[in-house]
């Protein structure tokens, strides 16, 4: 399943209503307020300050021992895969999680370790399957496989949230088998406002999880990695051989932390944003719509018209969506579009689906 990138064409008209993906929120005048007034000082040597009270505050949310200040989402996940993992070691995860689609092959080119996809409905897999997928730990003809990775939410399936149970099953199972866990925590706080569920509850299973604060959250740049001080101590070391370390980050760090304080329980906004998209979707003959539980609202035709044309024809009307393979789209919600955003949104589908 490929994502295609929206092209700049100089002759479309501005961009009203940017679905594209929540990863196009952009910091509000109050955060960028907070990230000028940041102390700073040389992360490298712990001496940033706010980077400092965001790894303490992130550690505790997360509870877990420590945590490590990161540009990207996608580092936070091969950093952590280079540290659970070595050259010729076996990642058993969901075959549309983001390391095996949307990561340009980073666990295979940087760690040697191979994704083994397992199937499953809306992103999710269960403790049955990666039962069936596991070689025995004294089979030396076999790859070794020393690390169980899920992503919370799950975004291929949907933005579908796992329920805290299928977690720990999975967990527990891993870790019989002598297996590390990884959680991809990209839009955690999405499934926390969404279930009800703390993110230390939902973390605990897990060996290291990360959150990004680049998406719902509305950061420019950043998420922060956690796990036992010992992982996070190896990690470190990964950390300055990708280039991830930082001199005065504390100016992103602000810009995550004004994020937490501010931007979390309004989450549950963008949720109601997207069942009301979803809704509007729906009632379009020719669109067939998944039900979303959090901001991601997926869709397809049924009336034979190409993905791509819906999409050209949406961005005419100054409507951005992404377009996957096999005729699927996505519309992400986000702190940047308003209720009368989706309602403009859903007349431009109407209207794009219409003109045949």
């Amino acid at each position: 399943m490929k994502l295609a990138p929206p092209l700049p064409d100089p002759a479309s008209p501005p961009v009203r209503v940017n679905l594209f993906s929540d990863t196009q929120s952009r910091p509000s005048p109050a955060m960028r307020a907070a990230m000028m007034a940041a102390e700073v000082g040389d992360e490298q040597r712990g001496e940033d300050p706010t980077i400092n009270a965001l790894c303490a505050r992130m550690a505790d949310l997360l509870g877990k021992e420590a945590a490590m200040f990161l540009p990207s989402g996608t580092m936070c996940n091969e950093i952590a895969i280079l540290t659970h993992c070595r050259p010729g070691d076996e990642i058993l995860a969901h075959e549309m999680s983001h390391i095996a689609t949307s990561e340009g092959g980073a666990p295979w080119a940087l760690a040697g370790a191979r994704v083994v996809g397992l199937a499953g409905g809306r992103g999710m897999f269960d403790a049955a399957t990666l039962e069936a997928a596991l070689t025995p730990r004294g089979y030396r003809y076999a790859a070794p496989q020393t690390l169980v990775a899920v992503e919370q939410t799950a975004n291929f399936g949907g933005g579908s949230v796992w329920p805290q149970a299928a977690l720990a099953a999975v967990a527990d199972l891993a870790h019989r088998h002598g297996l590390k866990t990884h959680m991809d925590g990209a839009r955690l706080l999405n499934a926390v406002v969404a279930s009800g569920v703390a993110a230390a509850v939902m973390a605990a299973p897990f060996d290291s999880v990360w959150l990004d604060f680049t998406k719902g959250l509305g950061a420019p740049i950043g998420a922060v990695l956690a796990g036992d001080a010992a992982f996070i101590d190896a990690a470190w070391r990964w950390k300055q051989r990708l280039g991830g370390a930082f001199r005065q980050g504390g100016i992103a760090a602000a810009g995550c932390l004004y994020a937490l304080d501010h931007h979390v329980a309004r989450l549950a906004e963008d949720h109601a944003n997207a069942a009301r998209l979803a809704a509007g979707l729906a009632a379009i003959p020719g669109l067939a719509v998944e039900t979303p539980e959090t901001n991601l609202v997926f869709f397809a035709l049924t009336n034979g018209l190409p993905i791509e044309t819906l999409a050209a024809r949406l961005r005419a009307r100054g409507v951005l969506i992404s377009v996957f393979g096999r005729g699927r789209g996505r519309a992400g919600v986000h702190l940047d579009v308003t209720r009368a955003d989706v309602e403009f949104a859903i007349e431009s589908f109407r209207m794009a689906v219409e003109a045949g």
